[in-house]
């Protein structure tokens, strides 16, 4: 049976503009730099710096779209040959650039390339005398090793993997032999299998001691009680004292149990901060500047609209000219509207920021964290009237610096609880407490999260176990049992 629905849907849908804008708005400092160099790239109708005896929006009000030929004879391409201009403007920056440096100039000093972790440990290897196949299964084990410093996969799933990919043909007894070698290599326990592994190859290559030896009996044969943190069970089985299981137990904790990350000439890509705002408190009161990078100084090239400008002073227009123009147009319109999006950006980054600055401006002044008043990202919103996707964008992506140290945005966030005398309270401020309430416990009975909901209700804030152990998850703190110290 066929049967007939009338549906009425309303559906907003964004400009390319505005997606664009959008874009703009949630990339932080680095990432709009980068954002920028590739449009002024792409577009040569978009100069930086500022201009000299010139104002950028005297032609804003042009009409470029009146292309229509005008009678007598054409123009010769001598009197504007656009293609030059087009061309010299084509040509990228730092090829007109390199030394033509003032002594005034700030200019980058070239650094040398850091050694990478994996070329590292191939150096290592030429100090060993190996024969080629020995040196081809050992450079092939260096290869498979992960950033961690691990070697994440089976001795027979390495034998196989070389005689497909490399065609090296061998056994698991000789790459057994060349692991031995891996594990010879610095830093101590690089090329484990596991963490049991990691720790027994650094304790075996410190200096023997009672403890290193005793250390190196509990990771070897009583590593699951170990990780547990069954002590008890671990000072019955030794026959120690406390005191000599704790210095075995230190011996284990002053390990690595990441020796790929140490290395400081790894190759891993680490992601350098840098705050989009700052916050100072002058005189009492707070300041707050956005970071001038993200103000950069743009203008729309001043050739560009020179070219237009002659080609409508010109009385006769060629098809070939009209088509240049055509492209120089979108250029200036593209250049134009990303200056005022930039304009727009840098509005609607500095409101945001100011409006939370204002919201939490008792933490802002003296840096007490359990002054942090419940606020969303619709409590912002409404005071610069923004919409709440925008807000969310901004406070996503981007870092504050403030005399307490850089944070992200998105930690001022969160939402109200009720404490015991009905008053709205941050649920950041509960987890400060909470933090601070574990690490005054005695760690020798650390407070499992029943003991410390019963805490935080007699301070002042009835919140349930399991909401204590979600916040405990949110603070990256372990259960009790893993908190033991002996």
């Amino acid at each position: 049976m066929l049967k007939q629905f009338l549906n009425l849907k309303l559906s907003q849908k964004l400009s390319p503009q505005q997606i664009q804008l959008m874009k703009l708005i949630q990339l932080p400092t680095q990432a709009f730099e980068q954002r920028l160099l590739e449009e002024m790239n792409e577009n040569p109708a978009l100069e930086a710096g500022k201009e000299d005896e010139y104002e950028a929006d005297e032609f804003a009000n042009e009409e470029y779209d009146d292309y229509d030929d005008a009678e007598g004879d054409r123009i010769e391409a001598d009197d504007i040959n656009i293609d030059e201009y087009l061309s010299d403007d084509d040509t990228p920056d730092y090829k007109t650039q390199v030394n033509n440096y003032s002594e005034d100039e700030e200019r980058e000093t070239p650094f040398a390339s850091p050694i990478s972790f994996h070329q590292d440990l191939i150096n290592q290897l030429n100090t060993f005398i190996l024969n080629d196949e020995e040196r081809e299964i050992a450079e092939f084990l260096v290869g498979s090793i992960d950033d961690m410093g691990y070697i994440r996969r089976s001795v027979a799933d390495i034998v196989d993997d070389m005689a497909f990919t490399q065609g090296i043909y061998t056994d698991e007894k000789m790459v057994e032999k060349m692991m031995q070698v891996i594990h010879e290599l610095e830093p101590s326990g690089v090329g484990a299998r596991d963490l049991q592994e990691c720790l027994l190859l650094q304790l075996k290559h410190k200096t023997p001691t009672e403890y290193v030896d005793l250390a190196i009996d509990i990771i070897e044969n009583q590593f699951d009680a170990f990780t547990k943190k069954h002590y008890d069970k671990l000072l019955q089985k030794y026959a120690v004292s406390n005191e000599q299981l704790k210095k075995a137990i230190h011996e284990i904790e002053r390990l690595n149990p990441k020796p790929g990350g140490s290395f400081t000439g790894n190759n891993k890509v680490t992601e350098n901060v840098v705050p989009d705002f700052a916050i100072r408190i002058i005189d009492g009161e707070l300041e707050l500047t956005l970071n001038g990078r993200n103000a950069p100084s743009l203008h729309v090239s001043k050739d560009y609209q020179e070219m237009m400008q002659t080609y409508k002073d010109s009385r006769d227009k060629s098809s070939a000219q009209k088509d240049a123009v055509q492209f120089i147009k979108q250029k200036l319109d593209s250049a134009k509207w990303f200056i005022d999006a930039i304009r727009q950006r840098q509005e609607t980054l500095f409101v945001t920021m100011n409006a939370i600055m204002h919201y939490q401006e008792e933490f802002f002044l003296d840096g007490d964290e359990t002054k942090l008043k419940p606020m969303i990202l619709k409590d912002i919103a409404d005071m610069v009237g923004l919409d709440i996707s925008t807000i969310s964008r901004v406070a996503n992506s981007k870092y504050v610096e403030t005399p307490y140290g850089t944070k992200l945005i998105k930690e001022f966030f969160s939402e109200a609880m009720k404490n015991d005398q009905g008053e709205d309270v941050s649920t950041l401020e509960i987890k400060k407490i909470l933090k601070n309430t574990i690490e005054e416990e005695d760690k020798k009975k650390p407070l499992p999260d029943d003991q410390l909901a019963d805490i935080l209700k007699e301070k002042g804030y009835p919140i349930a176990r399991r909401t204590i152990a979600k916040y405990r998850e949110q603070l990256d703190i372990p259960v009790a049992r893993m908190r033991k110290k002996i």
